[in-house]
């Protein structure tokens, strides 16, 4: 249970810490890096699931927001929300779950998962907890 205080706290956190985490992993050098425009609760939900996988500590906040922030330099949010959507329920079982196991949708589900692992990896987010 999160309280509604905590909340409050990611979102303002969130609404500091996403420049930083761009800049902290290399986007503002060189070639200007593609960022997608995600919306705020977005960034938020992912934050939050995250830190449920991770642990609800400050420096999670950091690590999971850089994460999302990897993830939108690769993908648009469309995207996103569709290959997050195939990995979350691709083993969700019985007939409601077939269409999340149609050939298409285990395609986006490995793309999800090998990206969402790659941005853990960078940021410092344990692999054991990539899903």
């Amino acid at each position: 249970m999160t309280p509604r205080c905590c909340a409050l706290t990611v979102l303002t956190c969130l609404s500091l810490i996403s420049p930083l985490s761009i800049a902290a992993t290399g986007a503002g050098s060189g070639a200007p890096a593609k960022n997608h425009d995600y919306p705020t609760e977005g960034r938020v939900e992912f934050v939050l699931g995250c830190m449920d996988d991770n642990g609800h500590d400050f420096a999670n906040v950091y690590k999971c927001s850089c994460a999302i922030d990897r993830i939108a330099q690769v993908l648009t949010y469309d995207d996103y929300v569709e290959q997050s959507t195939f990995s979350k329920y691709a083993t969700l079982g019985g007939e409601g779950g077939a269409e999340f196991r149609v050939d298409r949708a285990k395609a986006q589900t490995r793309k999800y998962r090998e990206l969402q692992k790659d941005a853990y990896k960078a940021c410092g987010i344990p692999l054991k907890a990539a899903k």
